[in-house]
């Protein structure tokens, strides 16, 4: 069996494998997308769903929360798992609880079945998280370490694009449009699961055994006390992020229609398909740069895609609202990346998986909370004046974010010379 790129042997719990090692970095990789993509699909049926069943964008948002909610119920609860029960386990339960969620959504025919597909999800993408990303880190191709990073970042991204493009053509131009996604997304899962089945562990060995390796799994999310100060600065750029992308997967695309005078539903998907892609546009080409370049480089265009977005809603202007949906993506996209990795190269091999669900638990509360309180503000005061105050908090947290990275990177450089 092919070493770990910790430089340790095999997780106990591994049995051989037909998929060679660098193929299981990409099985990880396919993991990973597919879930991101399953996650968006909704958000392009969400317009069709409150038109048939009478939904209001507060509900809407309470869908889409409780998504996150889950998630960070599978992190909290199981974050840490894959680090003690070894990567495969964890993957595989999740890629099935993913397959039962989709069989619930092409099931439903109201409200009731779609909340318990949306929990039955996320907590098929929490289980999986700190694995996911646990493993893309140890199965990176030697003469690429950074690329473990980079598809953790881009990951999502891809995902998310692909899902809100996808399921918006299939919405708009395919028949069963709240079944056919969901139905071609189970087989793709199940494709996945086989992968993952046949991929080496690369969990490093000294976990505990049995019962008592299990009490430890479930209970550990932990930042090391040393890396602290720099993982509240960097999280606070994840922070400003995800609220971004929780807004425009929930709200989003009733915003597009709205502006765009649309009735088409590909152009709710095409939204969040613009803004994914531009994401993935920048992690690509900034892939070589330094984390907190790359970090800096993207909270500035997170800020100029926000002032974008703000001024098309002022104006009313489709035409200024995909600019700056386009703007706002890469830097989306390159403040994800380089927080990322920069928050990646604060954990030792053992404790990967821990640290990967601590960024992800404010990931998702950042993702949700503040869509939940949009869309209850939305009931109030309507979509346009809601984003528009939305837009502003956020422009506010990028400030900060950014500000408090520059410093950071400076102490870095300062104490670069000084060694």
């Amino acid at each position: 069996m092919s070493r770990t790129t910790t430089g340790v042997p095999p997780h106990p719990a591994a049995r051989p494998a037909a998929t060679p090692r660098g193929s299981g970095f990409w099985v990880v990789g396919a993991v990973l997308v597919l879930l991101m993509l399953s996650s968006s699909v909704p958000s392009a049926l969400y317009v069709l769903y409150q038109q048939r069943w009478g939904l209001s964008s507060g509900t809407v948002t309470v869908v889409f929360a409780l998504y996150a909610v889950t998630v960070l119920l599978g992190l909290l609860l199981f974050g840490s798992l894959s680090d003690t029960l070894g990567r495969r386990p964890v993957l595989g339960t999740g890629l099935i609880l993913a397959i039962v969620s989709m069989g619930l959504f092409a099931g439903a025919g109201g409200l009731g079945l779609l909340l318990a597909a949306r929990a039955v999800q996320g907590l098929a993408v929490g289980l999986a998280t700190g694995a996911m990303g646990a493993a893309l880190l140890e199965l990176s191709p030697r003469s690429r370490p950074a690329l473990g990073a980079q598809v953790n970042s881009a990951g999502p991204t891809v995902g998310i694009g692909l899902g809100g493009i996808g399921a918006g053509l299939l919405v708009q131009y395919a028949p069963a449009p709240t079944v056919l996604s969901y139905l071609l997304l189970v087989a793709a899962f199940a494709v996945a699961l086989v992968g993952v089945v046949r991929m080496p562990e690369s969990a490093p060995v000294g976990a505990p055994d049995g019962r008592r390796r299990m009490r430890i799994a479930v209970h550990r999310i932990s930042v090391p006390a040393a890396v602290r100060g720099r993982f509240a600065v960097l999280v606070l750029t994840i922070v400003a992020v995800w609220s971004v992308g929780g807004f425009y997967l929930s709200l989003g695309p009733h915003l597009a229609l709205s502006l765009l005078r649309s009735t088409n539903y590909l152009v709710g998907g095409a939204t969040v398909a613009l803004l994914a892609g531009a994401a993935t546009a920048a992690q690509l080409l900034l892939g070589r740069t330094a984390p907190l370049r790359t970090a800096v480089l993207g909270l500035c265009g997170l800020l100029a895609g926000l002032g974008l977005v703000l001024l098309a809603l002022g104006l009313g202007s489709a035409a200024v609202f995909l600019a700056g949906t386009a703007v706002l993506g890469g830097g989306w996209g390159a403040a994800f990346l380089g927080s990322f990795r920069a928050l990646s190269a604060l954990a030792e091999p053992a404790h990967r998986g821990e640290l990967t669900a601590a960024v992800y638990v404010f990931a998702y509360l950042a993702m949700s909370v503040p869509a939940v309180l949009a869309g209850m503000l939305t009931n109030i005061h309507g979509l346009h004046r809601t984003s528009v105050g939305f837009m502003a908090a956020v422009a506010a947290v990028c400030a900060l974010a950014l500000l408090v990275t520059l410093r950071l990177a400076a102490r870095t450089r300062s104490e670069g010379s000084t060694a």
